[in-house]
């Protein structure tokens, strides 16, 4: 850590939280959001590693088959057989990367961009049911700390 800089958890946050503890609990929030929200992917018909790498090749466009493992964090062998799954389902197809002939690329089918969009759209729903308990003021509040954590995730990135 660079001379003079402080440590998250020096930096006080409201109500008496280091900033740590705030990023405690905010992670703990996350995961326990994405556990609800992934109950809503069994409508897909299609596992967990399945999904998640047709979400990188609707949303990413097309990618090779290293570069999706990458993304992933599997080995490039276990993001094969995913893509063979895919194929079989007819949701994504491999082709020839028109720039390099020896190289691989993995697409979405129609079928399999629809049915992303539509997991998403469930999964988008089943969120707006749980806020639309929240009060203006607190639905106000979530919206300011979405775009917080968007940014701080954003400078992250650079």
């Amino acid at each position: 850590m660079p001379r003079g800089s402080k440590s998250p958890k020096a930096v006080p946050a409201k109500d008496g939280l280091t900033t740590e503890d705030l990023a405690d609990h905010l992670h703990s929030t996350a995961i326990h959001l994405l556990r609800l929200v992934r109950l809503q992917d069994a409508a897909a018909g299609i596992g967990p590693a399945q999904l998640s790498a047709l979400s990188v090749i609707v949303f990413g466009g097309p990618v090779s088959l290293n570069d999706l493992a990458r993304a992933e964090m599997v080995r490039p062998p276990t993001m094969s057989r995913i893509v063979d799954g895919l194929e079989s389902a007819g949701l994504a197809r491999r082709r020839v990367n028109s720039k390099d002939r020896r190289a691989v690329l993995v697409e979405p089918t129609g079928k399999g961009t629809t049915l992303l969009h539509k997991g998403r759209q469930r999964r988008v729903k089943f969120l707006a049911r749980h806020l639309s308990h929240l009060s203006a003021a607190e639905l106000k509040d979530v919206e300011r700390a979405v775009a917080a954590i968007q940014k701080a995730l954003s400078k992250s990135q650079k």
